[in-house]
């Protein structure tokens, strides 16, 4: 009797091993060309002056080798206070909310993984209570897959058989419920601890349409880390402020016009580059950065499929979507989404010499259905 063969992913494990070349897997999710025509198109949007015409989705913001090299200089810039401020909080939030899932024998879902700083503080704790976890980071960009996995893997020594990283564009509501239906399958009933941090949610036209999605991926038994930017005021002198903080550096700046430069031909001049803040519906500050023809005259770009479209004078390209959340929006969102808050912690921006309205939150969620004993949803929102 023969013995059965050996599934190829098992041989590349086995080949894999103590290799010292940089290898990584990627389980590809979707068509790059799908991508590609997506960009194309909403960059031939409606003429419009106020950054609701052409536009560049959040994923394509990090979408590429440009992007995302652009990405990780302008997270190690020192003048990004926003991202500093993140950085250096995050581990005291994390230790507060550490306990709830410690010792539950989770898995590790980490959507838009970023540089992998803020994954390699999770994955050590949930690796030394689980060494057979799984860690599945997720993002639409390959290219950033590679750069934020390698991050927290080499970090503790975490075994690449048990690292999976998914090509995905979790935004579309059919990619995240496959995408909850496929690690079903492959964890069984064990938990899943999903985390979306550096304010992700904010970045997306509909915050609402975005956790809706995640939360049709929770089973009763996983839970989802969410960290957001806050603020305690909502007037218009705190939107000018929130804009501002993204204005303070030119890195920041040379990556919301990465996607621009690195698929269109159009020359960036940051004269050009406008950062806006308001009031959103009474209960957060929205900041749009765009792109506006101030030249008085038309532009010409080409797009990626070599066609080309004009830019009239003010017309504009919105670049990148931000927000600072009140606790009522956060509170708003999280009810309609059926999510209960298990743990909160909470710091305010100490960069300033004024007082600051901002801070960050970081929140465990549980989804409806979840054993809620002991949770304190209507203390941790009067906080």
């Amino acid at each position: 009797m023969t013995d059965e063969p050996v599934h190829v992913i098992r041989k590349l494990e086995q080949a894999l091993v103590d290799d010292d070349f940089a290898w990584s897997l990627v389980l590809v999710g979707e068509d790059q060309t799908d991508k590609l025509a997506t960009l194309t198109g909403d960059l031939r949007g409606p003429y419009s002056s106020t950054g609701d015409g052409k536009q560049i989705t959040s994923g394509f913001s990090y979408w590429g080798i440009g992007p995302t090299i652009a990405w990780a200089n302008a997270t190690n810039d020192p003048f990004y206070l926003v991202m500093k401020a993140g950085a250096e909080s995050f581990l005291r939030h994390w230790r507060r909310v550490r306990p709830h899932v410690d010792k539950g024998g989770f898995h590790f879902v980490s959507l838009g993984v970023g540089t992998g700083v803020k994954d390699r503080t999770i994955l050590a704790d949930l690796y030394r209570s689980n060494p057979d976890m799984f860690y599945i980071p997720v993002d639409m960009s390959s290219e950033m897959l590679r750069l934020g996995s390698l991050e927290p893997v080499r970090g503790i020594g975490f075994p690449t058989a048990q690292l999976l990283p998914v090509q995905l564009d979790f935004s579309i509501a059919d990619n995240m419920e496959e995408l909850g239906q496929m690690l079903a399958r492959l964890v069984g009933d064990e938990p899943i601890l999903y985390t979306l941090t550096g304010n992700t949610l904010a970045n997306f036209e509909s915050d609402l349409e975005l956790l809706q999605m995640i939360t049709k991926a929770l089973r009763p038994q996983d839970r989802l880390l969410l960290e957001v930017a806050t603020t305690s005021s909502l007037d218009q002198a705190a939107a000018a402020a929130a804009a501002d903080e993204y204005h303070q550096t030119r890195a920041f700046a040379e990556f919301v016009t990465s996607a621009l430069r690195y698929n269109t031909n159009l020359a960036i001049d940051y004269d050009r580059i406008d950062f806006r803040g308001e009031v959103e519906t009474d209960d957060a500050l929205l900041v749009k950065i765009v792109w506006q023809n101030n030249s008085g005259a038309p532009i010409t770009m080409g797009l990626p499929d070599h066609t080309e479209v004009v830019l009239e004078p003010d017309d504009t390209i919105l670049l990148y979507t931000t927000r600072k959340f009140s606790t009522e929006r956060l509170k708003k969102l999280t009810t309609e989404c059926g999510l209960t808050p298990v743990e909160h912690a909470h710091s305010g921006f100490r960069y300033t010499r004024r007082p600051s309205p901002f801070g960050l939150d970081l929140l465990l969620l549980a989804p409806k259905g979840a054993d809620t004993v002991n949770l304190l949803a209507e203390d941790i929102w009067a906080q």
